[in-house]
């Protein structure tokens, strides 16, 4: 729909009608847009990608907003509409779960092929992205250190992280992979490592990841 530039939108934020956090709503042209996904200041040709693939293949009304330090990408949304998500809200769950089991696993092949000094830097590097990108309940050294190791499908606490956190996550969790261990291969296998979820949230995460430019590293 659009590419815009930060003079030309307003940016607020108002309260989740069902959790305790900020939702940033974008308005433009008396238009209002909900956050959907973030993208670092040198990631501009996979932010307009995916920008491109919700608006010409999906037919969603978005935005892209460039920024000097990052891209965003934004959906149409009525905020009436807001207090009805419990339908998403309640996908959002096991979303998480199943991106928090990728990032456990990740962050296990780190420790047992690199050893714990290399362990260690992997679990900054998560802290600063929790901390640049505000992942709610990510704050601590403490609330880091349970999401790197507690099972997500046991714990009767999900983070209330919605998707374009969950996009983020995936986003740099792919990049750091790479980095980490020269290839790509970790990302391969996705179903293996979430095979203790019931069949059915398996594939309704798939079907989500595979929806998006997300489905093309992590296999």
């Amino acid at each position: 729909m659009f590419i815009l530039k930060r003079k030309d939108v307003e940016i607020s934020s108002i309260q989740h009608p069902k959790r305790e956090q900020q939702i940033p709503i974008l308005t433009y042209q008396a238009q209002t847009f909900r956050l959907i996904s973030v993208y670092g200041a040198k990631q501009g040709e996979e932010a307009k990608a995916f920008w491109r693939d919700l608006t010409d293949h999906r037919g969603k009304v978005c935005v892209l907003l460039e920024e000097p330090d990052r891209y965003s990408v934004w959906g149409k949304v009525r905020l009436e509409q807001l207090g009805t998500e419990a339908g998403l809200d309640t996908r959002v769950i096991p979303y998480t779960q199943a991106c928090l089991l990728l990032l456990q696993t990740v962050y296990i092949d780190v420790e047992d092929l690199l050893g714990g000094r290399q362990a260690g830097l992997f679990q900054k590097e998560i802290a600063g992205i929790f901390k640049q990108w505000h992942f709610p309940q990510a704050e601590t050294p403490e609330a880091v250190k349970q999401l790197l190791t507690v099972d997500p499908l046991t714990s009767l606490q999900v983070p209330p992280w919605e998707e374009h956190h969950l996009i983020t996550l995936l986003q740099e969790l792919y990049r750091l992979g790479k980095e980490y261990f020269g290839n790509a291969n970790f990302a391969e296998g996705v179903r293996d490592i979430l095979q203790d979820m019931p069949v059915a949230e398996q594939t309704q995460f798939m079907e989500w990841l595979n929806q998006s430019p997300l489905g093309k590293l992590w296999r």
